[in-house]
């Protein structure tokens, strides 16, 4: 995503607060099935979490087109320089998700606090199917990666490209997003000019889901929903590519009506936000019908929702209040972080909190029977959970990603200047 101090032209404070709500929803779609007293209700707020990946990938096309192309619809900078800059910004976010989730999955499986943190360690994974876990034969969806095939997976997430695996998630599941965010900046400056000059954006839009929805299909009419197919439909980014690409044209689509002079009024914007949340309680009645339908709904049918909820948050106008427009981009520049984050982040809070809530005394002097003791997990500090991962994120968006980013530039686009001006 564009820091939102690049672009000297218009900005949009509405998306920056949805960056940050999204971020949240996928907080909450990761950790809150682990609370068993509202499981009766809860799976109603997590189960189309989905949603929230898909909105990021569309609002960081729309973002990214608003800011590096230029009035004539070509790239504002070289190919280079905007790689350099998208690569420094996503790396540290990556690196140092991936560096805290496997020393807490190494802690926390050495020191099987809870039930079934005995199975955790560095090379366990669980094969990615969406068929109903209770029909399955659980052990043969469990595998442990050998030397070799660990090694292998260490290397594609140093180079972000382990999106690709289509069998599992490995190390920090949540961070095949920045692995697709990373082959869709790849593709933006070929991508973005070509899209941002569609005369026609709303047909571009309509071809562009249409695409999006022929694997789902294809997966649904001839298969079983199992390896590899889901782990391709999931996270694939090529797959996954029209998110982004429908992004660059919903900026095609603002553009051309903001020059026109036409804007949403209040009472449109409120028709538009009730046609999302019923689209929204359509998709929570359809993931009750079967499984295709999480298919369907995940890859392509509750595009439109996501589209329309960008747009409205675009129009937002930004307030007059200096602290409100600060902590916007604070907050809205931490959502990737909470993205990368939050998995490793839940694991250690929730074994503090189990050890807290046993008998931590005994933790001065015997720690296996400290851990033995470990309470449960309690709906309550949840909100506390919360607070503490947004304070985090926004802290190490802030103290090490930037930090890091500046350091980064400071030795890459040197040469690719000097470069340019040979």
């Amino acid at each position: 995503m564009p820091d939102s101090t690049t672009a000297a032209k218009e900005r949009f404070i509405g998306l920056e607060w949805l960056r940050f709500l999204l971020g949240l929803y996928i907080v909450i779609f990761h950790t809150l099935h682990n609370y068993p007293s509202i499981r009766d209700w809860s799976h109603y707020v997590t189960d189309i979490g989905f949603f929230s990946t898909s909105a990021f990938f569309v609002l960081s096309g729309f973002l990214l087109t608003h800011v590096y192309l230029d009035s004539r619809h070509e790239m504002r900078e070289p190919a280079r320089s905007f790689w350099l800059k998208r690569f420094s910004n996503l790396y540290p976010i990556h690196i140092g998700s991936l560096v805290l989730a496997m020393a807490v999955s190494a802690l926390v499986g050495y020191l099987a606090i809870a039930p079934g943190d005995q199975d955790i360690s560095l090379r366990f994974v669980v094969y990615d199917v969406n068929n109903d876990v209770g029909q399955l034969d659980w052990d043969s969806l469990k595998h442990t990666m050998g030397a070799l095939e660990t090694g292998i997976n260490v290397l594609l997430n140093l180079t972000l490209l382990h999106a690709w695996n289509p069998l599992y998630l490995t190390f920090n599941p949540p961070s095949w997003s920045i692995s697709a965010l990373f082959f869709f900046y790849l593709t933006f400056p070929w991508l973005a000019p070509r899209l941002r000059r569609v005369l026609h954006p709303r047909r571009a839009i309509l071809l562009v889901n249409l695409l999006y929805l022929l694997p789902p299909l294809y997966v649904v009419l001839t298969t079983d929903y199992g390896v590899p197919e889901t782990g391709i439909l999931h996270r694939n980014p090529l797959i996954r590519l029209p998110e982004f690409a429908a992004g660059i044209l919903l900026y095609t689509f603002y553009a051309m009506r903001r020059s026109q002079g036409r804007r949403l009024t209040a009472r449109g914007c409120s028709v538009v936000l009730a046609g999302i949340a019923i689209s929204v309680a359509v998709a929570l009645w359809l993931l009750g019908k079967g499984h295709a339908w999480y298919y369907l709904l995940h890859n392509g049918l509750l595009l439109p929702a996501q589209l329309a909820l960008i747009y409205v948050a675009a129009l937002w106008r930004e307030p007059h209040s200096p602290r409100l427009r600060r902590w916007a981009a604070r907050l809205g520049g931490a959502s990737l972080p909470m993205f990368a984050l939050h998995v490793p982040l839940y694991a250690l809070f929730s074994r503090v909190e189990r050890v807290l809530s046993g008998e931590p005394a005994l933790c001065m002097s015997d720690v296996p029977a400290c851990l033995g003791a470990a309470g449960d997990v309690h709906l309550w500090l949840y909100p506390l959970f919360l607070l503490l991962t947004v304070l985090f994120c926004v802290m190490f968006q802030e103290q090490f990603v930037v930090r890091v980013r500046h350091f980064l530039l400071r030795y890459l686009l040197k040469p690719a200047a000097s470069e340019g001006g040979r």
